[in-house]
């Protein structure tokens, strides 16, 4: 047998909170480097309580049973392999954001994470002290291993650090989250000490945890991030063997058969899969029920059910009204059936006349409004919200992001729900979504392929059909329009001029900046949703409710 070092990669999907369940994971994990002789299993950061815990980190209790977890794993170390693991780790009265290196039954060493992101999604700052002191050198099988965690390696001072001190290899647990632009930005910062030369292995979290979605897409590279060699693949859990070989300080078999990473729609298709999925797993639902209007958004939003935990856990629900149109029953029908979903249906029409009835009263004298549209949008929540109380389904909302922008849903009643595979897809990207997954089955998919997306939905103009000959374009711009206009304001924080400099009305951008700012009330209200881009509505943008400010 030679002398290099081997490492198993663990590219796993633990459950925050869970640390029993992550500790038995981790075990899982160190039989099987165990069994392929490995010198050193590497786990991703935060592992036995999972990432991010958020303010579950600040209950004493919950990091205590994580440093036990540590103790009791560490044991197993005894005849080996090592473990590398990620926890939260108290001492000295600091919480820290630590990988421990357990070898021969013991804590042997422990690294604490030196760069604390908090921007975006992230508030490690909030919750964690930032390591000092010099860099963590580890040897093993004749290697000097340095260790960095995840926002550490975006940044040159730990590399450049570790590489001084004489480090032969970096090693890189993460909970890094995808987003579409992601490997553009890891190439942008990591290349920053790409100078160095320095070989490292980058193992990454895979799942969903509310929001964020975790891609893994773990690798080896003996230079640069463009040269990485993808190791497990990515929205996939596994394991990877790789050896490193002392006496050149490289890794040896790089090339040969790396795990290419998904690509545009098919990667956020992908993710949107992930997020919903996991959501609906580890929240324990027995799967998940929506309303299937007909509409391009209802139809999509079944379909990543569908791919995600298979089309026996999907109920769809057509609840018309007089206003619901021939073609939507039967759009909504054959997308169904294409699925393989459930499909019943339940009209609204007698409650919305009981509501009419109960109200003539209050109302009388006042002219038909958004009052009775809002009134149907608010019985289909009520009916939905039935059906998940009696059988578990979770409800599964169906809003884009132009919609959840500038407040063209109804609170408690199109908003209501449990969660929402398309909150930050903008609806020309659903169209685009919709377009893909007919002529492709995402990688993992459960649903069938070929077209599930009946054209017409696709084709015909957007409407809530909530009033007689209603279209989206009655009160919102073209969605080309909308949808640059708030990429602007939402994703690029671009002043209004900058808009303007576009070619865009300036009436039209002044009052959907007017609507953007006017619907937080309801965002605030609105369920978790899977992030996609480079600023979501949720953890990425934090607006004030009340808030007076206009760009004039």
């Amino acid at each position: 047998m030679s002398n290099n070092l081997r490492l198993l990669a663990a590219q796993l999907n633990p459950v925050v909170g869970d640390i029993q369940g992550n500790l038995a994971l981790a075990r899982q994990a160190h039989a099987q480097a165990r069994q392929q002789g490995a010198h050193l299993l590497v786990l991703s950061e935060h592992f036995l309580l999972g990432y991010p815990a958020e303010d579950l980190v600040l209950k004493p209790v919950a990091v205590d049973l994580s440093m036990e977890a540590v103790t009791a794993l560490a044991a197993d170390t005894q005849d080996g392999p090592a473990i590398l693991i990620g926890t939260p780790w108290r001492e000295q009265g600091k919480l820290h954001n630590s990988a421990c290196y357990l070898e021969g039954g013991a804590l042997k060493a422990r690294y604490d994470k030196r760069e604390l992101p908090n921007y975006g999604v992230f508030d490690e700052k909030r919750h964690y002290q930032p390591g000092d002191g010099p860099p963590l050198i580890i040897t093993l099988q004749g290697v000097r291993i340095g260790v960095a965690i995840c926002e550490d390696i975006w940044f040159e001072n730990v590399p450049r650090a570790t590489h001084a001190a004489g480090a032969d290899l970096l090693v890189v647990p993460n909970a890094s989250p995808w987003r579409r632009a992601i490997q553009a930005e890891r190439a942008a910062a990591f290349d920053r000490w790409s100078d160095l030369s320095l070989p490292y292995l980058f193992v990454n979290q895979m799942g969903g945890q509310d929001e964020l979605v975790f891609d893994g897409a773990s690798y080896a590279t003996n230079s640069t991030h463009g040269a990485r060699c993808g190791l497990i693949g990515q929205f996939e859990t596994g394991t990877a063997l790789v050896e490193f070989d002392p006496s050149t300080k490289q890794f040896v078999g790089l090339g040969k058969g790396c795990a290419a990473d998904l690509e545009g729609w098919h990667a956020e298709y992908r993710a949107a899969m992930q997020g919903l999925g996991d959501y609906v797993r580890k929240n324990k639902f027995p799967g998940v029920v929506l309303g299937m209007s007909g509409g391009i958004d209802s139809a999509i939003t079944a379909a990543i059910a569908a791919d995600a935990l298979g089309p026996d856990k999907v109920w769809c629900v057509m609840m018309p009204s007089k206003y619901t149109s021939e073609h939507s029953l039967e759009d909504a029908r054959a997308c169904a059936r294409a699925l393989g979903c459930r499909y019943d249906t339940i009209n609204i029409h007698p409650g919305v006349e009981a509501l009419d009835e109960m109200l003539g009263d209050a109302f009388a004298g006042k002219k038909a409004d958004i009052t009775e549209e809002n009134i149907q949008s608010r019985l289909r929540a009520v009916t939905l919200m039935a059906l998940s109380n009696k059988f578990g389904h979770m409800v599964v909302t169906t809003g884009n992001k132009s919609e959840m922008a500038v407040g063209y849903a109804t609170l408690y009643g199109d908003m209501c729900g449990g969660y929402n595979a398309l909150k930050d897809f903008y609806k020309t990207e659903v169209f685009e979504l919709s377009k893909w997954r007919n002529t492709m089955v995402p990688k993992d998919g459960l649903a069938p392929g070929g077209e599930v997306i009946p054209e017409r939905i696709i084709t015909k103009p957007p409407s809530a059909e909530l009033r007689e000959d209603q279209k989206d374009e009655d009160s919102l711009p073209p969605y080309p329009v909308l949808d640059d206009i708030l990429r602007g304001l939402v994703d690029l924080e671009e002043d209004v001029d900058d808009i303007l400099a576009r070619g865009h009305d300036p009436a039209t951008v002044r009052r959907i900046e007017h609507l953007l700012y006017i619907a937080e009330y309801k965002r605030r209200q609105a369920p978790p949703g899977v992030k996609v881009g480079g600023k979501n509505f949720g953890r990425d943008r934090r607006y004030p409710i009340t808030n007076r400010f206009r760009d004039n």
